[in-house]
């Protein structure tokens, strides 16, 4: 029972719950998710340093199989930020093939601690450690974003935090102050909309009018476009990242062991708060199994490690 995905319970011992309506209900709240999720995984690729697509795909891929698979009733897979600094760091060593290998490990680990019956000790770790891990991620992943939120497009930028931060002030004279204002008008629909409209998220709405607002007062701001050039629609088939060796385990097997841990953590924790929120239980193990599969099946279509938030 505890290696059995949550929706294959539900549609056994309730199918009640599948009734028109609370479907009808189930596709609008997927609209809204997947309207988050679309602008949402093009940053997060973005700061990641790949392009958009490969946040899309994970989005489409993980998310799916997590929802189908995951033993929690209301989890959401995909990138998340926490990931960000860990998968650009990656990149920077390995490659974006050495990442791909990597998310494929990490996703058989993942699987393996589920089988295994890990979930419970993964829960165990204090909650000071895992708050202090994320905190210092969302710093360091703040600083990665202040080059482009300033338009300052600086290159060959340090990768030291303090030496970051001192380029930064020393090139504030450079600021494009259009771009500036923008990224504030982004920041502050994403901050205020929800306290006034629920209906529509505010990543959306900000999408939408900051784009508009660009478009029409032909501002000078650099664009998806601009930087990475036209968004890859191909078809992707999935494939292996590339030859997988004993030494190639070797050397990236600390990497994939971070993104396994990361990724259990961070989705088991966003479970036991959703439990709070609708007074269900969730189950670990297969929670665990889920985001295996979805790692793995990210990795073969090509995009970064998930997870459940």
């Amino acid at each position: 029972m505890h290696l059995l995905p949550k929706l294959v319970t539900l549609w056994r011992n309730r199918p009640e719950e599948f009734t028109p309506r609370r479907m009808l209900k189930d596709v609008t709240s997927g609209l809204v998710v997947a309207c988050v999720a679309l602008p949402l995984s093009i940053a997060l690729a973005i700061a990641s340093g790949v392009t958009p697509e490969k946040g899309l795909l994970t989005a489409i891929v993980a998310g799916f199989l997590i929802s189908l698979l995951g033993g929690s009733r209301v989890q959401i897979g995909g990138p998340t930020g926490a990931f960000v600094v860990i998968v650009y760091g990656i990149i920077q060593e390995f490659g974006l093939s050495g990442l791909l290998t990597a998310t494929l490990m990490a996703g058989i680990f993942l699987m393996l601690m589920g089988l295994f019956k890990f979930g419970a000790f993964i829960k165990f770790i204090p909650y000071p450690v895992t708050t202090g891990f994320t905190s210092g991620i969302a710093v360091v992943l703040f600083s990665t974003q202040i080059n482009d939120f300033l338009g300052l497009n600086l290159t060959n930028i340090p990768s030291d935090f303090f030496a970051k931060w001192n380029m930064y002030f020393h090139h504030l004279s450079a600021t494009n102050w259009e771009t500036l204002a923008i990224g504030l008008l982004t920041l502050g629909i994403i901050i205020f909309w929800p306290k006034k409209w629920k209906a529509l998220p505010g990543s959306l709405v900000a999408l939408i009018i900051t784009t508009l607002v660009v478009k029409f007062a032909r501002l000078d701001v650099a664009t998806i476009t601009s930087t990475f050039g036209s968004v890859d629609s191909t078809l992707v088939w999935p494939h292996m990242p590339g030859e997988i060796t004993l030494a190639t385990i070797k050397k990236l097997l600390p990497a994939s062991l971070t993104i396994a841990f990361l990724a259990g953590i961070e989705s088991l924790l966003s479970a036991v708060v959703a439990d709070g929120m609708i007074g269900k239980k969730h189950r670990s193990n297969m929670e665990l199994v889920a985001t295996g599969v979805a790692n793995v099946a990210s990795a073969l279509f090509g995009g970064l490690p998930a997870t459940g938030a």
